[in-house]
């Protein structure tokens, strides 16, 4: 899987090729982007967690996990880009941890999404069966499985690479850049990560894809709630966005050497820092920005969030 730390590699790379105001320039538009979304994802997060009506509703637990996993892989990849931006180049094992730990926040997004999107369906198919299916203790035996499951996925990937021999310490230095590239030196190491990207992917689009097929198909009942049926239809829209999103992650790499054919290195690099916030950066906070601004509940208590939290920010 290519993920946002092999973005970051394969963007700095091209770095090098570029003066110091070049690398300036690009890494001040990449930071400052990020640290808002930061900004908000934390306010986000902490909302969530300063109410009970928040803290006891499962969807809005699953919102947590969701974000809270978004959060983590945006700060990492930042933290890998401007490691590469400063031409650092870390050891095996350390690059090693943090591609593991992208892998990890990267795997949670679309199963939090699978589950998000079977909550609302059972919220509008079985109206009367929803409170005692979707609990807080079977939402939390649900995370538990997200995050055991892409924790196994992690614990094969550390298995496949502890399978590549160091001769001696120098050969931890790594010669490139920190990447997802950099690390699958075995080829069975790269067949099984293509493998497990495509099993993700395409189970988390048929899970999400069949739960708004039977919203629509409640939305027609005389005995369903209309109202909730399209709420909970454009919500599962959205989650397909947030899933293509994540899936176009993927694509990154592919798209930028089919555009390396045609355009200078320059023009690459500045194609991939484009690329980088868009495809990489912005989607990880789209949750915060579509719950914040479309849920009635959530909207007055995050504006009110981050406009004190603004208003104490030792920058004013």
């Amino acid at each position: 899987m290519l993920y946002a730390n092999q973005s970051q590699s394969n963007i700095t790379v091209g770095l090098q090729y570029q003066g110091l105001l070049g690398i300036v320039m690009f890494s001040t538009l990449t930071s400052v982007p990020c640290c808002v979304f930061l900004f908000i994802n934390g306010t986000m997060l902490f909302t969530l967690r300063s109410k009970a009506v928040f803290r006891e509703t499962s969807r809005y637990i699953l919102l947590y996990n969701l974000l809270f996993a978004d959060t983590v892989l945006m700060a990492q990849s930042q933290l890998m880009y401007v490691l590469a931006a400063c031409r650092l180049r870390l050891t095996y094992p350390v690059c090693g941890f943090l591609s593991m730990l992208a892998n990890l926040t990267k795997e949670i997004s679309p199963l939090t999404l699978v589950v998000m999107s079977l909550e609302r369906y059972v919220a509008v198919c079985f109206p009367l069966r929803h409170a005692a299916i979707i609990t807080i203790r079977n939402t939390a035996m649900a995370i538990t499985v997200v995050w055991a499951f892409c924790s196994l996925n992690v614990l094969t990937r550390i298995v496949l690479l502890s399978n590549v021999p160091f001769k001696d310490p120098d050969s931890l230095k790594m010669k490139d850049f920190c990447g997802q590239e950099s690390i699958l030196i075995d080829p069975i190491s790269d067949l099984y990560d293509k493998a497990y990207t495509y099993f993700l992917f395409i189970s988390a689009g048929i899970v999400v894809s069949c739960s708004y097929v039977g919203v629509m198909i409640a939305a027609r009942s005389a005995s369903t709630d209309r109202d909730s049926a399209i709420k909970a239809r454009k919500t599962l829209l959205l989650h397909l966005v947030q899933l293509g999103f994540s899936l176009l992650s993927t694509m990154h790499n592919p798209l930028l050497i089919a555009i390396s054919k045609i355009v200078t290195r320059i023009v690459l690099v500045r194609i991939q820092n484009v690329l980088y916030m868009f495809i990489i950066i912005l989607p990880r906070c789209l949750s915060a920005l579509i719950y914040g601004i479309r849920d009635q509940t959530i909207r007055p208590v995050l504006v009110y969030d981050l406009c004190c939290q603004w208003k104490n920010s030792p920058l004013l």
